[in-house]
């Protein structure tokens, strides 16, 4: 038994890698990238460390090569959910009296693989898997993640280190218990580092988990997996269930044992499940925990005293980096006309400059769209803005062997089109110019227009107008960013998450989500209990 109140390591955020033409980190990678491609894995379910083939199987491609198959996946049947489900139970009693060092010493060595001899292999299977420049995947598989498990760790012992005030004679004490039953994670196939930490944020605080991550997403979930495994976690902490979503879903949901949902997806699937929850509400022995990170209409609004070349930057990354598939990206601009023509002669002469393709093709800037049912979704939005807006520059879809969508600006002739207000989680972003004296009037429209609330922006060098902006805007973005593209939320540093129809806003990367993974216990001991029941009142 140790002895000792133990400080984890002050977390740093992690240095992102440059990748320059025949650093050693490219090397690596490309060599990495070659050989993923040149076979095919087999990933199956996992229930208390058993690999199950179930048989029902499903091609993971890559989104810039469908015709590439990267993996086979074999979805979880409903007798697999519940040998899950009896699994991650079976399991709870000795995860969540581990001491919880011992549990945090598992994600600082996943963190620390991945710093190092991991690094390339999750890097790789995000890019093929996920079409993500190397950039993109280096900020996002690797960085982030790490910075999550390190974090959190740190994030842990601060909340288990708040105890309450003792008066004499007393010891008063809080037991930061895991939830009594199992969490429920739902990943989406946009970010690694998400995939992972859902399960793993209240794994570290003692529960157990059913993580069903995106079938898009697959390739990368498993070596995650891998990973976690080989840094120490114990069979059946968490279980991974690829699969469809109802399949998993429903049997999960209907458990009486469900704790809590960690969810990460659209907004539609969100409240979905919250119903479903509801309508069993009866049943669960305890009432579930709901955590979600759900859509997003991301704006950026100039001010005219902007400057026209900063936010014509913001526009095109915050719009067109990962394809747009963000939900934190930019999504929708309001610029004051006096600035329209600047900007837009920046938009028109830059985004064809931003090369689409393979992202194993080192000089592209864009890749494509995650499946068939994005780009067929995204299409119907180009053919909406061809036909009821002005298209600037872009607009093209192209299906032949990826599935590539141009970036695109579009502008639309009013600011509550369709464009502006609906999510469309692809390259397309939306422009409304307005007169310039209408500012006040806009920030107004803006904090509207759309359901959602996860990021925004302000451009401005007058305090007065970002001040205003603040203040109009304080609901419209739980993210909120002045001079800079409403999207690269670093953990430690901007908490990140929404509101409104963007989530539960419980800030993924910060103290707030982690506690929601716990449910205090408080313990009073009296040293010297009374011995007669009478009060000095009594007389």
């Amino acid at each position: 038994m140790l002895t000792g109140r133990f400080n984890t390591p002050l977390p740093t955020n992690e240095p992102v890698y440059d990748y320059t033409p025949n650093s050693p980190e490219r090397l690596e990678l490309e060599a990495e990238l070659n050989a993923r491609k040149a076979h095919v894995v087999e990933i199956p379910c996992v229930v208390g460390g058993k690999r199950i083939f179930t048989g029902r199987t499903v091609e993971v491609t890559m989104p810039c090569d469908h015709g590439h198959v990267l993996a086979i996946a074999h979805l979880a049947t409903p007798e697999v959910v519940e040998q899950a489900i009896e699994n991650a139970l079976s399991a709870r009693q000795a995860w969540s009296e581990l001491p919880w060092t011992e549990r945090m010493a598992i994600f600082l060595r996943a963190a620390e693989l991945l710093r190092t001899t991991w690094r390339q292999r999750l890097n790789a299977t995000t890019m093929l898997g996920q079409a993500k420049t190397c950039h993109q995947a280096e900020i996002d598989t690797v960085c982030e993640l790490i910075d999550f498990w390190k974090f959190n760790v740190h994030f842990a012992q601060q909340i288990l280190s708040e105890q309450p005030q003792s008066n004499p004679g007393m010891w008063n004490r809080l037991d930061y218990r895991p939830l009594e039953g199992f969490v429920f994670s739902i990943t989406p196939f946009n970010f690694t580092s998400i995939a992972l930490n859902l399960p793993s944020a209240p794994a570290m605080m003692g529960n157990v988990n059913i993580w069903k991550p995106s079938t898009t997403q697959l390739l990368s979930a498993w070596e995650g997996l891998l990973l976690m495994e080989e840094a120490g976690l114990p069979p059946g902490v968490i279980n991974f269930l690829p699969g469809d979503g109802a399949d998993v879903g429903d049997i999960v949901l209907a458990n009486e044992h469900l704790a809590g949902l960690h969810f990460t997806g659209s907004t539609p699937t969100f409240q979905h499940l919250w119903k479903t929850i509801g309508n069993n509400i009866q049943n669960y022995r305890t009432y579930p925990k709901i955590v979600g990170e759900t859509g997003g209409k991301d704006f950026i609004i100039a001010h005219p005293s902007a400057n026209a070349q900063q936010v014509a930057v913001g526009i095109l990354r915050g719009a067109f980096e990962f394809q747009g598939q963000k939900c934190s990206a930019a999504s929708r601009v309001y610029l004051p006309s006096s600035m329209w023509d600047e900007v837009k002669s920046v938009l028109v002469e830059e985004t064809p400059k931003m090369k689409m393709g393979d992202t194993c093709d080192f000089s592209n800037f864009l890749g494509a769209v995650i499946d068939e049912r994005a780009f067929n979704k995204h299409k119907e939005y180009l053919k909406i803005a061809h036909d009821t807006a002005t298209v600037i520059t872009g607009g093209q879809a192209h299906g032949e062997k990826g599935w590539f969508i141009e970036p695109t600006v579009v502008q639309v002739p009013t600011p509550t089109h369709r464009l502006m207000a609906e999510e469309i989680f692809g390259p397309i972003i939306s422009i409304y110019v307005y007169d310039d004296a209408e500012f006040s009037n806009i920030l107004a429209i803006a904090d509207k227009t759309s359901p959602y609330a996860l990021t925004g922006a302000i451009f401005s060098t007058d305090r007065y107008a970002i001040q205003e902006a603040l203040n109009t805007l304080r609901n419209a973005a739980g993210n909120f960013y002045i001079n800079d593209k409403p999207t690269g939320a670093v953990v430690g540093q901007q908490p990140f998450g929404g509101a409104r129809g963007s989530g539960t806003n419980d800030k993924a990367g910060s103290p707030q989500n982690l506690l929601r993974w716990v449910s205090p216990r408080t313990i009073k001991e009296t040293f010297n209990a009374s011995t007669d029941w009478r009060y000095g009142f009594l007389g």
